[in-house]
């Protein structure tokens, strides 16, 4: 069974552990507007609550991602004294507890690759077209946009996809690391669906607990999270299932559907 909820123009479906997040406002490509933007938040907030869901995909209605921002919106989102809703929207994502795939097909451009960025893996159509362009409208690129953009395809790459504004096709977006996976259009979304259904089999407490340690690799806390973890790991049982389904050569049953640094199962 699955229940869709629109909010504004971001629907939400859940079906059998994936929660599919669609950006929708096709007249414009699905450009975001500043409502949809400032939606985003609460909706992850809801879906990291949400015992059922284990795996988020992004998508984009139809034949493509999103366009970017919604243009018609622009000089209020960067207003000095307008919201940070695409930056709230962006980290609320990049921050999120369990994982995230961006099903990238079409068009994914300015805040639309930022929010792909700030997702965990992203699997592209063939035939998607890339682009990121703040340098054609005299904005400024957000510092944790570009941090996110450095790790995933380094400093010189970075700077060419931002200095020139260019829009490149999918073959470029692999050999630069930009997405992970090519796939033709047809089969994007099996092939995502396909994915996202071997990670709901995956030890949650694992998958939480890895993008947690990601999340905080040499900091001061990272040692204190790893023993957090650790702990919780030991204390739900997730652990001890894991080696004894191993032994047992069958499919484990994990028990923990916790969410979030380290969140106890009752």
């Amino acid at each position: 069974m699955s229940e869709v909820r629109s909010d504004g123009q971001l629907l939400c479906e859940t079906a059998d552990g994936i929660a599919t997040v669609t950006i929708s406002n096709p007249a414009k490509r699905n450009a975001m507007t500043a409502g949809m933007w400032s939606a985003f938040p609460a909706l992850l907030d809801e879906l990291a609550v949400d015992r059922a869901v284990r795996v988020v995909v992004l998508r984009g209605a139809g034949d493509t991602f999103c366009a970017g921002a919604d243009l018609d919106g622009l000089p209020e989102l960067l207003s000095g004294a307008g919201p940070r809703a695409p930056a709230e929207a962006e980290e609320a994502l990049a921050a999120f507890c369990k994982p995230t795939i961006a099903a990238i097909a079409g068009y994914c451009l300015g805040g639309g690759a930022q929010l792909a960025v700030a997702c965990d893996l992203r699997f592209a159509a063939t035939d998607a077209r890339f682009g990121i362009s703040p340098a054609k409208l005299g904005v400024v690129y957000q510092a944790t946009a570009l941090g996110r953009l450095v790790e995933l395809v380094g400093t010189a790459a970075t700077k060419r996809l931002i200095y020139s504004g260019e829009t490149i096709d999918a073959a470029r977006a692999l050999s630069i690391g930009l997405v992970d996976d090519l796939t033709p259009a047809a089969e994007l979304g099996d092939t995502v669906r396909g994915f996202a259904v071997e990670l709901t089999a995956r030890s949650q407490l694992t998958l939480q607990a890895t993008k947690s340690l990601l999340g905080n690799l040499g900091t001061e806390s990272t040692s204190r999270i790893e023993r957090a973890w650790q702990a919780e790991a030991l204390r739900s049982g997730e652990a001890a299932e894991g080696i004894s389904a191993f032994a047992e050569r069958r499919p484990p049953r994990f028990p923990w559907t916790g969410a979030g640094f380290p969140q106890p199962d009752s």
